[in-house]
């Protein structure tokens, strides 16, 4: 491949310039210019030729819709965050912690692909050959057929898939590519942007699916150019307290199935393996209900979850201190505000601490309510009924919202046992649910009483 001119594009008006400066010499806006490669004059040489088909303008009706077909991946808690598993020409971005467990994660996936008939290739950036083998041994993967290519030049990369043209392929990590027709750094953004365009030009025109490992920032978010996570089919992040065991896979972004949707897996010596049951993780063990606990079904994706809310309400200074894990902290001072003006209960000499067990973020208004009991509960000093569950959403004047799929929510609590739930009006079933007790609210002083009631 030649080797083609290097120019510097402005980020804001397009404009080019031969060299590098401060400021773009048309819109004279400030470090707006990013290396790139000039567009070459022949058109049969234009390097983003198979990014798209070109076809012809066509009424909606006409076109022919055919369904996608899934490949597993031989990983239940993947294939169910993926949308059923690996697309033909679909490209995957995967980013996540160091350490988190990514590359574990991908290889056991792909040696259970090799396995299954589907032809592999592991190409890694960061480490050798023989560290991708001792990981194999490590993992319990003997005779693994994974075919594995330590490379970080894309040109050589491509190359490779055209050669051994595999089903499925994973770049580890995209950081680490980088392309002759530039001369900045691995990592940098426009290295970032030309490999991953080049990757799934790839993909798109051979029908193979490539998983990209990006690395994350201080802040947590997938480092380079925002564009990628948009050149993208899929987009995964990987989250876990290295402390901890478990670890989450959540779909940021998916055009072949559900956003938000969650996978957990366990990382034990042998790998990762998917937990069927994730509820267990997020419930904590108490013999008795203890105050200031109360358990909420929220909905991770298509999956019902109980996780429980912790509360722990103690004497504040003149400052108190409001601290929230797990959980937005700006809505906590909301719901606070909330029980002293409609249910009569005081917290603003009190510090209040609320914490969602398991590591678990929850972003959903549907914790509302179980928020508000549990540190209800852990100010009075008195536990909720055993097998109690809660969900619903607060509004500012003190009005108690239906939450989604509340039939769901409901059904996977009385799988679980649960035996008492106080959930919004216009989520009470018509049916009673055996083995569950259900109590309709529409505000929060309501609510605040039958708990009262019910203890």
């Amino acid at each position: 491949m030649a080797k083609e001119k290097t120019v510097y594009s402005c980020t804001e008006c397009g404009g080019t310039s031969p060299k590098w400066s401060g400021k773009c010499p048309h819109c004279e806006a400030w470090n707006t210019l990013v290396e790139s490669v000039a567009p070459s004059a022949a058109p049969a040489r234009n390097r983003f030729a198979g990014l798209a088909r070109s076809t012809p303008v066509q009424p909606l009706s006409e076109i022919e819709a055919t369904a996608m077909a899934y490949t597993p991946t031989g990983l239940d808690e993947l294939d169910r965050v993926l949308g059923g598993g690996i697309v033909e020409g679909g490209v995957v971005l995967i980013g996540g912690d160091p350490g988190v467990g990514k590359s574990t994660l991908l290889l056991q996936a792909l040696d259970a692909l090799q396995r299954s008939g589907q032809s592999t290739l592991y190409v890694t950036g960061e480490e050798s050959g023989a560290q991708i083998a001792l990981r194999s041994r490590r993992l319990g993967l003997d005779g693994s057929q994974v075919q594995v290519l330590a490379e970080i030049q894309l040109e050589k990369i491509l190359s490779a898939l055209q050669t051994v043209r595999p089903a499925v392929a994973v770049i580890d990590s995209i950081q680490t590519v980088y392309s002759e027709q530039l001369t900045s750094a691995p990592g940098s953004v426009a290295q970032v942007r030309e490999c991953a365009a080049h990757l799934t030009r790839a993909a798109k025109a051979g029908g193979v699916s490539i998983v990209l490992v990006g690395h994350v920032t201080k802040e947590g978010a997938l480092a380079g150019p925002r564009v990628l996570e948009h050149m993208v089919d899929t987009v995964l992040y990987f989250e876990g307290d290295t402390h901890s065991s478990f670890r989450l896979i959540r779909a940021i972004k998916n055009r072949f199935g559900a956003v938000n949707e969650i996978g957990v897996f366990a990382m034990t010596e042998r790998g990762m393996k998917g937990v069927s049951n994730p509820s267990a993780i997020f419930l904590s063990q108490h013999a008795e209900p203890v105050p200031g606990a109360c358990v909420l079904v929220t909905l991770e994706g298509s999956r019902p979850l109980l996780v429980e809310i912790q509360a722990l309400v103690d004497s504040g200074g003149p400052s108190p201190r409001r601290l929230s894990v797990g959980l937005d902290r700006d809505r906590l001072a909301m719901l606070l505000a909330v029980l002293h003006r409609h249910a009569g209960i005081a917290c603003m000499d009190q510090d209040v601490f609320v914490n969602a067990v398991g590591g678990v973020r929850i972003s959903e208004p549907a914790a509302d309510l179980a928020v508000m009991l549990a540190i209800t509960s852990s100010l009075r000093g008195k536990p909720l009924p055993k097998g109690f569950i809660a969900f619903g959403e607060v509004g500012l004047a003190g009005e108690v919202r239906p939450a989604p799929r509340g039939q769901e929510r409901l059904r996977e609590a009385a799988k679980l046992g649960f035996s008492v739930a106080v959930v919004p009006k216009a989520n009470a079933p018509r049916k009673p649910i055996e083995g569950l007790e259900i109590h309709a609210v529409e505000r929060v002083e309501e609510a605040i009483e039958l708990v009262r009631s019910l203890g």
